[in-house]
């Protein structure tokens, strides 16, 4: 592991970046903040990011997110009290396509999604953990240090 970020992305991939800054943007249009950090909270740490799992904890923590749920969405699945129906169902979503390699997106997983997200915010909820996994990779590719991101410096 490397002290040092390999390169620049921003920087060296000025419109890729801001392409995906974009997707991002339109991704979690219509989905309740909250649940979009959970969904990049889970896919983080599936993916193994530390520097995105530590700015959407700390994005999470800003917004107003209850500390124990945080700790909860590793393990949701033993831990189904601390969250609605529909966030499991969105972190259930998350863990299909994150390791979509391992066995796709199984039709029972999507349909549960579909029972609490109507067509369009399924969409978003899709785009959204599609922009997560790709941020995931761009911060691992690049070996982007954990915290040094200017919104979570000092959180």
């Amino acid at each position: 592991m490397t002290n040092q970020t390999r390169i620049d992305f921003a920087r060296t991939a000025p419109k890729v970046f801001r392409a995906q800054r974009q997707f991002e943007d339109a991704a979690g249009a219509g989905l309740d903040p909250a649940l979009g950090e959970l969904v990049r909270v889970r896919a983080s740490q599936l993916n193994g990011c530390a520097y995105c799992l530590h700015m959407h904890v700390s994005d999470a923590r800003k917004a107003g997110e209850d500390e124990y749920r945080l700790h909860m969405v590793a393990v949701w699945r033993e831990a189904t009290s601390f969250f609605t129906a529909q966030e499991l169902a969105a972190l259930e979503l998350t863990e299909a396509v994150t390791e979509i390699s391992e066995r796709g997106v199984p039709d029972e997983v999507y349909a549960r999604a579909a029972e609490h997200f109507d067509e369009s915010e399924l969409a978003s909820l899709l785009a959204l953990i599609l922009s997560i996994n790709t941020w995931n990779r761009i911060a691992i590719a690049t070996a982007k240090i954990p915290g040094t991101d200017e919104r979570t410096a000092s959180a």
